[in-house]
Parts: structure tokens; sequence; C-alpha cells
């Protein structure tokens, strides 16, 4: 079921992501060959946010190719899958609003960055801002019952 607005998933996504936190990156290194990892988004609305080094592999990957796919999933199998534009976030003060952000929030989904790195001017600090072009909402229940997937594409994509 496509939808139109974001606000017509928006609560069932928080709610996955905010149980679930944890998710499967996919990125494509400089030969198109995919590479996943698990990583630790923080979201507002429709636009995630990943604090991660700038030298990482992950970093190599976005360089060649700025598109990243991540699949959220849990025993109770509601998934979650983002199709993103990644791109570092070069602006302090965004840096430092979004540390803010992952420091105020609650755990699990918020964390403490300085376990990570020394501050938000902390040049080994990297922040990937994801831009979805296609966010899908599935489960096993909805399969069962012949439900198709709720998904949200922006009007720009």
């Amino acid at each position: 079921m496509d939808l139109v607005h974001f606000s017509e998933i928006e609560p069932e996504f928080m709610r996955r992501i905010r149980r679930i936190v944890w998710c499967t990156v996919c990125t494509v290194d400089a030969l198109d060959r995919p590479r996943s990892r698990i990583l630790h988004p923080i979201w507002e609305g429709s636009t995630g946010w990943i604090a991660t080094g700038r030298s990482s592999f992950k970093a190599k990957h976005i360089e060649n190719n700025p598109y990243v796919s991540l699949s959220y999933w849990d025993p109770q199998h509601e998934q979650v899958y983002v199709d993103c534009r990644a791109e570092w976030e070069e602006k302090t003060p965004e840096k430092q609003r979004v540390w803010r952000l992952f420091c105020s929030t609650p755990p699990p989904l918020g964390y403490d960055l300085a376990q990570y790195f020394r501050a938000p001017d902390d040049p080994s600090y990297g922040l990937l801002k994801l831009s979805p072009w296609r966010i899908e909402l599935w489960s096993l229940e909805d399969l069962g019952k012949g439900r198709p997937p709720r998904v949200w594409r922006p009007s720009s994509s």
C-alpha cells in the first residue's frame, strides 16, 4: 500500500525503530559489492542520523556511492526497510545539535557519543544524514493476513 504523507507511517515507524534500535546497514564498495554492518541510527521524523568514524569503510563506500539500505528486524517479525541517500553533515551547529539529541534521548535509542568521540568538534566524529527515498513497513502478521507492505516515498523522489 503506497502512502502519500510520512505522517501516515510515522507513528508505526517510530514505534518499531525505538523498540528494535539496531539495524543492518548496507553500503556498496568501489567494486560494486555490498557490505553490511550493524549500526544505531537516531531518527527525527523521516531524517535519520548516524554518528560514525570519518575514516571507516562505510565512509569510503559512501564517497563512491551515497546510497544505503537499512533493515530493522526483530523476533516479532516486524520489519522496517529504509532506502536512503547518505551525506556527511559538515555544519558545526548541526553536528552539535545532533550530538545533544543522541545524548538527551533516553536509552536504548539515545546514548552518550563521548564514549566514542571526544566532543562534537572531534575531527574523527562523522555525522551521516540519511534522507530516505523509500520507507517500507512489513510484518509476518501482514503477510499471513494478505496485507501489502506500507510504503512511503517522499514526493520529490
